[in-house]
């Protein structure tokens, strides 16, 4: 196989999207094809190198870091073909795409997160989920699975092949492959009827497991140093319901200057004056207005995010989300600190992959946030421990403690993935600290 300036260069210096984690890898692959996939792995594999493929960047943690050979699989996308609501696309295809290449076969996305800019090997890779009580994350929608495996060998993974292998594959950190395309399980398309608003916090922790299952989808943030919950009740509605949506000025006014422009300026002001933060965060919490909307699914699971942070999200079982969140927010007070970025909790159903953080159980998320200028360190490690306390469980994509002694215990198929991992990669070709942390050597 033919390797090319065009395809592998020197490597340069690399940046998360969150600035939480640099590397410098020592070359640079581009893919716009399998073959090129399939070249990248017998480059490294010949170089004794290790291979990590990078989508967006957009996870917190180190999983896509590495000092090898750094593959960008952003090349490979769009659909490779469709047969009723099953949809084949590339990797690198971005899940910000995916609605325009939808349309047109009149389907959507079933769930999604409210972050677009992830590629769809990477948000499945690392546990993307989005929220809604009776949906699971994007893992599950994963019907079949192509991977270039270790020996640089094609590997499809599906209910008719290599079956055994999909509750690994469908959520595999990267380690037992570079997935080069995925089928996704769709749905008809939809329209959402949203409704965004302030809530007394304590009122909607007391009616927790009510309000997470009554509408199809429920989220809510909640600012430190305040008393409410910003709630998002969004209900899925027919294809053909008339979209009903805010003016454009509103719209940049909720949508642009507020939570992106106007926040900015806050978290900068927050990092030079901490002490502004507290009563700031209850101006913001006064101006917040209620607002309801019926549009298209995508622009109503989505937002715009271009306020870097650092982030992160525990999964615990869905009926302890309320005293986990009481915590924290008895330590932030106990300690004094001043938090700008909200937390934000989440629901999902239980699923059946191995490494899903919803594996086995209806799941509640509780995330948390620092600007990317603060140091998240102490409070990052003292949510944790709260978390721990409720048998959580990190998300994959995002910055935590944990390691492989400590993960174990928590995932009842542990043992079984680390076996398809020796059985696709013995000789770790895939492997980079971060993997080396959770799963082992």
């Amino acid at each position: 196989m033919t390797i090319t300036t065009s395809t592998i260069i020197t490597g340069r210096p690399w940046q998360n999207w969150g600035r939480s984690v640099s590397a410098h890898p020592a070359y640079v692959a581009t893919a716009s094809s399998v073959d090129d996939v399939c070249a990248a792995v017998e480059f490294a594999r010949d170089r004794g190198l290790n291979l990590k493929p990078i989508g967006a960047g957009h996870s917190f943690t180190s999983i896509g870091a590495t000092d090898g050979v750094q593959l960008d699989v952003a090349g490979i996308g769009g659909i490779i073909s469709s047969d009723g609501n099953l949809v084949r696309v590339g990797a690198g295809t971005y899940l910000h795409q995916l609605p325009g290449l939808l349309a047109p076969l009149g389907l959507a996305l079933e769930n999604m997160g409210d972050i677009d800019t992830q590629t769809i090997a990477g948000a499945t890779s690392t546990g993307t989920h989005g929220t809604g009580a009776s949906f699971g994350g994007l893992a599950t929608q994963l019907e079949a699975i192509t991977l270039v495996s270790a020996d640089g060998t094609l590997l499809t993974i599906s209910a008719n092949q290599n079956a055994e292998l999909l509750p690994a594959a469908r959520l595999g950190l990267g380690a037992l492959g570079v997935v080069v395309d995925v089928t996704l399980r769709c749905v008809p398309d939809f329209m959402m009827h949203a409704v965004e608003k302030a809530e007394p916090l304590d009122e909607v922790l007391d009616d927790w497991a009510h309000r997470a299952s009554s509408v199809d989808h429920f989220e809510f943030y909640w600012f430190a140093h305040t008393t409410s919950a910003l709630t998002r009740s969004n209900t899925r509605l027919p294809a053909d319901t008339p979209r009903r949506v805010q003016g454009r000025f509103a719209a940049w006014v909720d949508d642009e200057l507020l939570p992106n422009r106007l926040y900015a300026a806050l978290c900068e002001l927050g990092v030079r004056m901490p002490s502004t933060i507290p009563p700031l965060n209850r101006l913001s919490e006064r101006l917040v207005a209620t607002r309801e909307i019926t549009d298209s699914w995508h622009p109503v699971f989505t937002s715009p995010r271009r306020v870097r942070f650092r982030e992160m999200e525990y999964a615990i079982a869905r009926e302890h989300v309320p005293d986990a969140l009481r915590e924290i927010r008895a330590t932030i007070e106990r300690n004094g600190w001043r938090i700008t970025f909200p937390v934000e909790v989440r629901a999902t159903a239980s699923d059946d992959n191995w490494l899903s953080t919803a594996h086995g159980r209806d799941t509640g998320y509780i995330a948390v946030h620092r600007y990317y200028r603060e140091d998240p360190t102490e409070y990052f490690a003292a949510v944790e421990s709260i978390m721990m306390g409720f048998g959580g469980r990190p998300h994959w994509g995002k910055m935590h403690g944990r390691d492989t002694a400590s993960l174990r215990p928590a995932y009842p198929r542990f043992d079984d993935f680390l076996a398809i991992r020796d059985r696709l990669d013995p000789g770790r070709l895939f492997a980079n600290d971060y993997l080396r942390k959770v799963l082992g050597e």
